[in-house]
């Protein structure tokens, strides 16, 4: 007897078809394109359409390369390629001192503890800690934009998912889906917020105080719908979409529970490298004793790296006394400590936190007496173990090459922005917002569809009475939601890859909980239309 069940094609094939359709469109939809010119936002030059430039082009029709994509994709996403092979390998020789594992033991045997006092025995410390990381990379992602850093993390929580008793997706939903919540409700993000206010010729950040408000209700709507489908599955795990494909997490899981972590001594190497480590943190403070740590147009001046390096001296200290693993732990803690301080003082970007990882990778090799020939084994199984999700993110990068080279976007833009011309507010306001939640889907860059779509959408907003502020919302919903399913997002493709999540699994996930959003997103665009706001 036949199995009539579809079978859900792979990630692989899912892209492929993507890239050979966007190939189709680019013979279906005239050539056009806006004149360019070069301005000045935030300190950064950017090419900007120019109102009222379309014409129509020759049409590009892409043939061949749908092949080439993939080579073109590479070179597009190369830097978001690097960063997950940096971070596979890194993680593998972290994860090789077991400080995850004894960490995470640690960790579940003091939730049992708390579970037995008085005060925590009607509440479920798992939800407890799973609303309380979410709300953290929420805020990541509503005031710095956190987005490519959360590749990293994905390693870190989806095995503390199956050891609470959940599944690879509820690890996945604890950083990225909480960081890209906040992205899409950001309040200071400079990444949208900042280029798409610049662009649109708004005070910066200005309206923070009704994005207060669009933030904790779509952070509060993530967290429930994670809390949610954590209880169902741990009462039933067959619900879980991942049912029976997370055996590689399971069996680490399984690993763990077997096999007690023995906690071993604080050797020589470990000694030496936290007074290596402390010299160059004092070092280092000299050199930078305050750092501008600037939040929306707020900057602060602080010593924040001295306050660092005297913590890190003292809980080192007292962590080496304790066992290598907590050193261990004690050194991925500042690793984030260091992200976050380099983000908002100092403008760092995936190379930089790329290095910042690498650098922990090696420190914690060293710590746990690795020779460097054993550290470079690691490093590279790490690469191999993660090659599937890099590989996957060029051919997903290769999407927006063929439309782009196929001189489609642009004419897309400007039926969308013609659509509009005769509409109620209403109505234009929801066509603003869907074709921003549409683009998206191709091009997942918001700086890049900024530069595209805001002076365009500024110019439409002013003539139907539309506020700039209105109008830069929609752009910020728009370009943050989908961007929880697009398969042109490197760092979509980069997470899933890393939690060794399908592709398509991953969308018969979340596709409501996407759509929900949408509907919430424009419900709460709807007041700026009728109420006086602050910014609007």
């Amino acid at each position: 007897m036949t199995n009539s069940k579809l079978k859900i094609p792979g990630t692989f094939t899912i892209v492929f078809c993507i890239v050979i359709m966007a190939a189709v469109a680019t013979w279906l939809v005239p050539g056009g394109e806006f004149v360019r010119t070069r301005q000045v936002v935030d300190g950064v030059a950017r090419e900007v359409v120019v109102p009222n430039s379309y014409h129509a082009v020759d049409s590009h029709w892409q043939t061949w390369q749908i092949f080439s994509a993939f080579f073109n994709g590479f070179v597009r996403t190369s830097n978001i390629i690097v960063f997950i092979f940096m971070i596979g390998g890194a993680f593998w020789i972290f994860n090789h001192t077991k400080a995850i594992d004894a960490g995470v033991q640690m960790f579940l045997s003091k939730m049992q503890g708390w579970q037995q006092k008085k005060v925590f025995r009607h509440i479920n410390v798992n939800y407890l800690v799973i609303a309380s990381v979410m709300l953290v990379f929420s805020l990541f992602g509503a005031v710095f934009g956190m987005s490519e850093e959360t590749i990293a993390f994905v390693i870190i929580f989806v095995p503390l998912s199956i050891s609470m008793g959940y599944d690879a997706l509820v690890g996945v939903a604890m950083c990225y889906l909480a960081a890209h919540v906040g992205f899409a409700g950001a309040v200071f993000n400079p990444f949208t917020i900042g280029i798409a206010q610049g662009l649109a010729g708004l005070p910066s950040f200005s309206g923070f105080e009704y994005r207060i408000i669009c933030w904790l209700v779509f952070t509060a709507s993530g967290i429930a719908f994670t809390l949610w489908y954590a209880s169902v599955i741990h009462r039933n795990p067959e619900r879980s979409p991942l049912f029976g494909l997370n055996d590689y997490w399971r069996a680490h899981a399984m690993e763990r529970q077997e096999q007690s972590i023995q906690m071993e001594k604080s050797g020589r190497p470990a000694w030496v490298l936290w007074i290596v480590l402390s010299v160059i943190f004092v070092v280092l403070s000299c050199y930078y004793t305050f750092t501008d740590i600037t939040v929306s147009h707020l900057t602060v001046s602080c010593p924040v790296i001295p306050v660092l390096t005297g913590l890190f001296v003292v809980t080192g200290f007292f962590a080496l006394r304790k066992n290598v693993h907590m050193f261990i732990l004690t050194l991925l803690l500042f690793t984030i400590f260091a992200l976050i301080v380099g983000v908002l003082g100092y403008q760092w970007y995936v190379e930089e936190i790329a290095t910042l990882f690498l650098i922990m990778g090696i420190c914690a090799g060293i710590a746990y007496a690795c020779n460097m020939d054993k550290i470079c084994s690691l490093f590279l199984e790490g690469c191999k173990d993660i090659m599937s999700a890099a590989l996957i993110v060029g051919l997903a990068g290769g999407i927006i090459v063929i439309l782009q080279d196929g001189r489609v976007i642009d004419t897309m833009l400007y039926g969308i922005s013609q659509s509009m011309q005769h509409a109620s507010n209403e109505a234009a306001l929801a066509i603003m917002y869907a074709f921003q939640n549409v683009l998206n889907l191709m091009i997942p860059s918001g700086s890049a569809k900024a530069a595209l779509t805001i002076p365009i959408m500024s110019e439409f907003a002013d003539m139907l009475h539309i506020a700039r502020q209105t109008m830069v919302l929609a752009f910020q919903f728009g370009d943050g939601i989908t961007n929880m399913i697009t398969p042109a997002s490197g760092v979509l493709i980069g997470c899933l890859g890393a939690a060794k999540i399908p592709y398509s699994l991953w969308v018969k996930w979340i596709w409501k909980f996407v759509v929900f959003l949408f509907i919430l997103g424009f419900v709460l665009l709807l007041p700026t239309l009728y109420i006086s706001l602050n910014g609007f």
